[in-house]
């Protein structure tokens, strides 16, 4: 029987029976938004990109990565007689409730996966209790995965999962197309056990909640049948866990980077597959550790509604960070972190005593995703320096996503609030350019990268004829950033510091604002963020942005370089500072110009004409 005498904001979450609580925490409020049919969970009246139809399937199935984990441990929940009615009634043509035929590219095909996850490891719950007439019905539409063309990115495993239930299930699958895609998706394969979203695609976490995830489940179910795709695929799991170890604090935060952070805890569900595909890339206990720590974070985070359901959003609701396939369904793909659940009482895993982070370097270079991870003690602080891509999408604000210069687990980014000025625009750790009419434009892309030790570079047009070379001297507290701007045209920009969080979790301003002409600084209760110029002309200010712009915090202060810069070329260096402890430490970064060449002083001296890789 399960506890409810818990909230899932103090389920302690140390032993299996916690997490298995935490299943039903998670799922019994869903209850009363199913629909008569009980095959659409409406959780809001929201839009995506998707019919509505779509969307309320969606919420249906993704609870299922949950569900499914939870049952093939031997637990139960109340829903599974919901989700018997829903199949049966989703599946039948005849039914007001069937989810249709599907398109090309169709927002269900994702959701499928799910479906078939769930064939292949809890049938004894949606499978075998459906009669043989649903059954055929149940299977016709879940074919239609094999007949319809997909994104030719991670959806490409979504095929693969549904015929694996096939298989499971000792039903008819497409062999054919399943090595088809198995051999695309090795296209997508970089160095290091990182994989990108598809060819020229970004890397982030869809390597490791969907590329991984999919492959540790095939190794898990094919091991005998294909040893050798098996192996590979842990072999390329286990090297991709050694860097992304990285992207975790000690408390429990993962670092925010990339789009779909609405799935929130789904960012530890890589380490819940290498759990459950035994492969011990770190000891079972460093993953015990990382996977409840990551959960007891998100479940103190203000994440749910009023009566329990998640909400679209990061670390609070925010819809303007959302995507445009975000549904109100959509953040139940975080259930896909529940499948050690799935592993027996006695394994391992589960007998294993929950261990800190193992010690790891204060930085690491990783070249596939184009970052430096420092690591900063005090405050568990986790920045990524990013180089960026040559390549862009047209995913909802790609560029903040993307493209800032440092990606923060304690102060987070921002995205645009809308296009007109510094405030709307929210560019923290970015360098925004106008030509005087408030309208900026920001890098999407970089033409040319490099990463050299510490050390950043890229070269970049924010217009055709203006060209910006950028390097970063990555660190914690301190960080340098030197910009050379080619212009023809009179030009206002902008350098923003870390985002800084004004009030409090009580909801008490706790702000304290100091500003020279020089250098800018914030500090409250989570921390403090400044900037200072280093080089070049120009004034410190603190910018206020538009509420709901940064996915940590609903109200920031973002300490800026501004400066006004006319035709010509123009040489700018910042000093960024942010620490979650909110005491300065660190000595502070000067540059000095000798012979022109410029020498920048963080920790060592740096010349900044040997860093011309170009």
């Amino acid at each position: 029987m399960r506890s409810t005498a818990l909230s899932i904001e103090s389920n302690p979450l140390i032993t299996r029976k916690h997490m298995q609580d935490a299943v039903h925490q998670l799922c019994d409020p869903l209850i009363p938004y199913y629909s008569a049919g009980k095959a659409h969970l409406k959780l809001g009246a929201a839009g995506s990109g998707c019919t509505n139809e779509t969307a309320e399937m969606e919420g249906f199935s993704r609870v299922l990565w949950g569900l499914a984990s939870l049952a093939a441990g031997g637990g139960d929940s109340a829903l599974w007689e919901i989700y018997r009615e829903g199949i049966r009634n989703g599946t039948n043509p005849a039914h007001e409730e069937y989810w249709g035929v599907v398109n090309d590219y169709d927002q269900k095909l994702v959701e499928m996966a799910a479906i078939g996850f769930a064939i292949a490891i809890a049938p004894e719950q949606i499978w075998m209790p459906l009669t043989a007439e649903e059954q055929q019905r149940f299977i016709a539409w879940l074919n239609q995965m094999n007949v319809r063309p997909l994104y030719d990115c991670n959806w490409l495993f979504f095929l693969v999962v549904v015929n694996l239930g096939f298989k499971k299930a000792g039903l008819p699958y497409d062999q054919l197309q399943m090595t088809k895609n198995l051999e695309r998706i090795d296209d997508f394969y970089l160095a290091e056990g990182w994989y990108a979203d598809g060819i020229g695609g970004h890397c982030d976490y869809y390597g490791p909640f969907g590329i991984h995830y999919y492959g540790l489940l095939y190794a898990a179910w094919m091991g005998e049948e294909d040893p050798e795709r098996a192996a590979l695929y842990k072999k390329r799991a286990a090297n991709f866990a050694q860097t992304f170890i990285y992207w975790f604090a000690e408390d429990g935060s993962a670092l925010p980077y990339g789009r779909s952070l609405a799935y929130r805890f789904s960012q530890a569900a890589f380490w819940s597959a290498l759990a459950y595909a035994e492969t011990e890339a770190v000891p079972y206990g460093v993953m015990k550790g990382i996977i409840l720590r990551h959960l007891r974070w998100w479940f103190r985070q203000p994440i749910f509604q009023s009566d329990g359901t998640l909400t679209i959003g990061y670390r609070y609701p925010n819809l303007i960070m959302a995507e445009n396939y975000n549904a109100p369904g959509s953040p139940y793909w975080a259930m896909k972190a529940f499948l050690p659940l799935a592993l027996p009482v006695e394994h391992p895993f589960w007998q294993a005593e929950e261990l800190p982070l193992p010690k790891l370097n204060e930085w690491t270079v990783q070249a596939p995703p184009h970052l430096v991870i420092c690591r900063q003690k005090a405050g568990d602080h986790v920045v990524a320096f990013n180089s960026g891509h040559h390549a862009t999408n047209d995913h909802t604000h790609t560029a903040a996503k993307y493209e800032k210069f440092a990606y923060s687990n304690r102060f987070g980014f921002s995205v645009p609030r809308a296009e007109y000025g510094l405030g709307q625009g929210a560019y923290d750790s970015m360098l925004a350019l106008s030509e005087g009419d408030r309208i900026y434009r920001v890098k999407r892309m970089a033409e040319q990268s490099k990463i050299d030790g510490r050390t950043l570079y890229m070269k970049w047009k924010p217009w055709r004829d203006v060209e910006v070379q950028t390097w970063i001297i990555a660190g914690t507290p301190w960080h340098v950033r030197v910009h050379c701007i080619t212009t023809p045209r009179y030009l206002e920009v902008a350098d923003g510091g870390f985002a800084l969080g004004v009030e409090d979790d009580g909801g008490k301003r706790s702000l304290k604002l100091e500003q020279s002409e020089g250098e800018a600084w914030a500090a409250s209760a989570w921390g403090m963020s400044g900037i200072k110029l280093l080089y070049g002309g120009g004034a410190a200010e603190l910018v206020h942005p538009n509420a709901n712009t940064n996915v940590l915090h609903a109200r920031t202060v973002i300490p800026t370089v501004v400066a006004k810069l006319e035709p010509g070329i123009h040489w700018l260096a910042t000093g960024v500072y942010g620490d979650p402890a909110g005491t300065p430490q660190g000595e502070t970064p000067r540059v000095e110009e000798i012979d022109g060449k410029l020498y920048i002083h963080l920790n060592e001296i740096i010349c900044i004409e040997q860093l011309s890789f170009f």
